[in-house]
C-alpha cells in the first residue's frame, strides 16, 4: 500500500485530495503544511494557513509544518527539505490546472525518488466544484482577489447559488471555477474525511480598497 504525505492547506483542492485518498486506499500518514512567510507566495496558501492545526486534529491525521520564505523558487527548496524526512513513498496534490505549482513538485519528487499523485489534475473545472458540494464539503470563500469578487464574498458558502455566479463571472471575466489563478481561496471546515466539524467563532475581515480585494482572518475556531 502506498505511504502517502498530502501537501495541504486546509482549501478545497487539498481537502479533496485527502479524502481521495482514502477512499482509494492510501495510507495516508502525513499533512504536510508549509507556511509562507509572505502573502504573495508563488507555491503555497496564505490566508488562514495558521488554522492547518485544527483542520488536521478535525480529520485526525498527523501534520507536519515547515516554515517558508514564501521567496519564489526558495520555497520549493523548503518543500523538498521537509519531504525528504518523512517515511512516504508518494506525494499527493489537489492540483487541478497549475502547471507552475505542479512542474515544481514534480522536480521535488523525482529529485527525492518519490512517486506523485495529482488525483484531480485536468478535471473538468465544473465538475470539481459541484462534486465537492455533491460529496458534502462545507467551502467557505476566505480570500478574493478578482473582478467580480467583492467583499460580500468572504465567508460565503459554495453552494449551487454560488456556483451559478462562479460560473457567470468565468463567463464575463474569465476567472477559474476553481480559483487557480489565485482569483479567491478557500477554506474547507467540514466534510465527509472530517471527524468533527470546524466551527468559526470569530473572525475578521481585511479589505484593501485600493485594489478591492481582500481576506476573511479566522481568529477563533471551536471542534464539534
Amino acid at each position: 500500500m502506498p505511504q502517502v504525505a498530502i501537501l495541504f492547506s486546509g482549501g478545497k483542492d487539498s481537502t479533496r485530495t485527502v479524502h481521495w485518498c482514502l477512499e482509494n486506499g492510501y495510507e495516508v500518514k502525513y499533512l504536510v503544511s508549509l507556511i509562507p512567510g509572505r502573502e504573495d507566495s508563488w507555491m503555497y496558501h496564505y490566508p488562514n494557513i495558521h488554522l492547518v492545526d485544527k483542520l488536521a486534529e478535525s480529520i485526525g491525521i498527523p501534520l507536519v509544518k515547515k516554515s517558508s520564505s514564501g521567496i519564489k523558487e526558495k520555497e520549493v527548496e523548503d518543500m523538498k527539505v521537509v519531504l525528504k524526512g518523512l517515511d512516504i513513498d508518494t506525494v499527493a496534490c489537489g492540483g487541478i490546472a497549475s502547471n507552475y505549482q505542479k512542474t515544481r513538485i514534480e522536480k521535488v519528487c523525482k529529485e527525492l525518488g518519490l512517486n506523485l499523485l495529482a488525483p484531480f489534475w485536468g478535471i473538468d473545472p465544473e465538475k470539481f466544484m459541484r462534486d465537492t458540494i455533491q460529496i458534502g464539503f462545507d467551502v467557505r470563500f476566505v480570500g478574493v482577489y478578482s473582478q467580480g469578487l467583492d467583499k460580500s464574498w468572504l465567508g460565503r458558502r459554495l453552494d449551487e447559488q454560488s456556483l451559478e455566479k462562479l460560473i457567470e463571472l468565468n463567463k464575463k471575466y474569465g476567472i477559474s471555477l476553481v480559483g487557480e489563478g489565485g482569483e479567491y481561496e478557500s477554506l474547507c471546515v467540514d466534510g465527509p474525511c472530517f471527524k468533527k466539524k470546524i466551527k468559526i467563532i470569530e473572525s475578521e475581515i481585511i479589505w484593501d480598497k485600493k485594489t478591492n480585494s481582500g481576506w476573511m482572518k479566522v481568529k477563533g475556531v471551536e471542534l464539534i
